[in-house]
């Protein structure tokens, strides 16, 4: 038996092209020294899946393949959400357990450290990721605000007319204000050229993005825009950079990360050429907590990650999913995955046997393990490993005693974190603040000189009407210019005039007589 499980675990991990070993296979609960279970770097870009309750060593694996893949040329994206993994950057400080380990696996230990580039969607230290709301494009911006097919027709005129009239859509603030325009100040024109936009609709996606910007998603749009080719970058020893996502202070915020991941992946497929069959991928991405993923996504959402992880891997890119059960990932998502790393499952209730049992079937058959009470029994930093080999067939399951990571296995002081971002090209390239022309700043101006003209169109008018109004009054005659320019009253005055000239006149005859 023990004969025959050597023969089959050495002849399934051998590879012709480059590979890298992941551990040792284990018989009956023991490790065979010498017998080797490595991974082909040639199938990487098959996707994967770590899978594991909390505390069986997810964490740790991951961490092995990343400087794993550094060594071999390979950059990888890591999403660190629980803040350690950090410690990738430096060596291990070695352990007598870790000695141990090696021992009985039949692999040396070496000590050594990855080149590390920090990044952050929030604010924690590293170089900023920022997307602009025009790179994502109307029909994922919608599918991310879980938008219905009239709010996203509305959406995609919002993008049109912005198009047309040279309005850049930067952040979420220049998208609310265009909306606002096409609905308010701009209603007639954009009624004339695109069709009548209702209001109650309206209403609805300013929700959906005040929902978002909730979730921090505020700090995440805007320039610079982060170029994705920077996360393929190797080291001047052609080791390739891992790139950690620090994101401890976005777990509350799962609308937040599916956006950043959605994003992500978009622009990688979008821009990064056909690859082939290499013999090795492009860049490796961890999506850690991938549940976080899955757990808030939309219907519509759903459609594009799987169509997403389908065809990314013709760009040279593969995807780890990081998550504590195979039931987190979508079967339809789960079902492209070649690589499997299963850590230990716990069994406390009728719920949990259920769905150890429906787990073990993700797995190839084997004679060698009872793989439903193997779940529960494996000890942290064990696994069972199933991989395609290089022509694509899945290559038999083995109970695996993990290797140690190279790297230290905890996080980096403050000190430590500050040194590495200090030094890093990115920080300097996009933690600069941008501020150009956007289209909030464009209609504003451009409302503002509307009311502008409108306040002097009705200066004029008043104007107008004051000077119309002094014209009346000097036209217009008082009471007692009235009755003295009467005919009348002028006869009568007349008349009274010469009665009283005559008297005086009598009056001053008779004086002189």
């Amino acid at each position: 038996m023990l004969e025959q499980f050597s023969e089959t675990i050495n002849a399934g991990y051998q590879f012709k092209g480059p590979s890298f070993v992941l551990g040792g296979a284990m018989l009956d609960k023991a490790t065979q020294t010498n017998t080797l279970v490595s991974l082909p770097m040639a199938t990487l870009n098959r996707h994967g899946l770590i899978a594991g309750a909390t505390g069986s060593g997810k964490t740790k694996t991951l961490q092995i393949l990343a400087e794993q893949l550094s060594k071999e040329g390979v950059p990888s994206l890591l999403m660190d959400m629980k803040g350690d993994l950090s410690g990738i950057a430096m060596p291990s400080p070695g352990h007598r357990k870790i000695d141990e380990r090696h021992a009985a696996i039949g692999l040396p230990f070496t000590a050594g450290a990855s080149p590390v580039e920090f990044l952050s969607i929030s604010d924690e230290k590293g170089a900023r990721l920022r997307a602009t709301v025009t790179e994502f494009g109307p029909v994922l911006f919608s599918k991310i605000l879980s938008l219905n097919d009239t709010q996203g027709g509305i959406v995609a005129v919002v993008f049109k007319y912005c198009d047309d009239n040279e309005l850049p859509l930067l952040d979420l603030m220049d998208f609310k204000k265009a909306l606002q325009f096409m609905t308010n100040e701009g209603k007639a024109e954009v009624q004339e050229i695109y069709g009548r936009i209702s209001t109650a609709s309206v209403g609805s996606i300013m929700r959906k993005i005040v929902e978002l910007e909730q979730q921090g998603a505020g700090t995440f749009f805007g320039e610079r825009s982060f170029e994705v080719d920077d996360l393929c970058r190797t080291d001047e020893l052609g080791r390739g950079i891992v790139s950690v996502i620090r994101l401890t202070d976005i777990q509350d915020r799962p609308k937040l990360f599916s956006t950043f991941m959605l994003q992500i992946l978009a622009e990688i497929y979008s821009t990064f050429p056909e690859a082939g069959d290499a013999e090795k991928p492009k860049l490796v991405l961890f999506i850690d907590e991938a549940h976080l993923v899955f757990d808030k996504a939309s219907d519509a959402l759903m459609d594009q990650l799987e169509a997403i992880v389908k065809l990314i891997r013709s760009k040279g890119v593969g995807l780890i999913f990081v998550t504590q059960n195979p039931a987190d990932i979508p079967e339809n998502v789960l079902g492209q995955l070649g690589l499997k790393i299963q850590h230990s499952l716990r069994a406390f209730t009728a719920k949990d046997r259920k769905a150890i049992r429906l787990a073990a079937q993700n797995y190839p058959i084997t004679e060698f393990y009872d793989v439903d009470q193997l779940l529960t029994e494996l000890g942290i930093g064990e696994a069972l490993v199933t991989a395609l080999n290089e022509k694509g067939i899945p290559t038999p399951l083995v109970h695996t005693m993990l290797r140690a990571p190279e790297s230290r296995m905890d996080i980096l002081t403050d000190a430590e974190i500050n040194s590495i971002v200090k030094d890093s090209p990115l920080v300097k390239k996009y933690n600069q603040e941008v501020d150009r022309d956007s289209a909030h700043d464009i209609l504003t101006d451009k409302i503002e000189a509307a009311h502008a003209e409108e306040r002097q169109e009705e200066l004029k008018e008043q104007r107008a009407k004051a000077r119309k109004s002094t014209g009346s009054r000097r036209r217009e005659k008082s009471t007692l210019e009235k009755v003295m320019s009467n005919t009348t009253t002028r006869q009568i005055g007349r008349t009274l005039a010469r009665e009283l000239a005559r008297g005086l006149l009598g009056i001053l005859g008779g004086k002189r007589k």
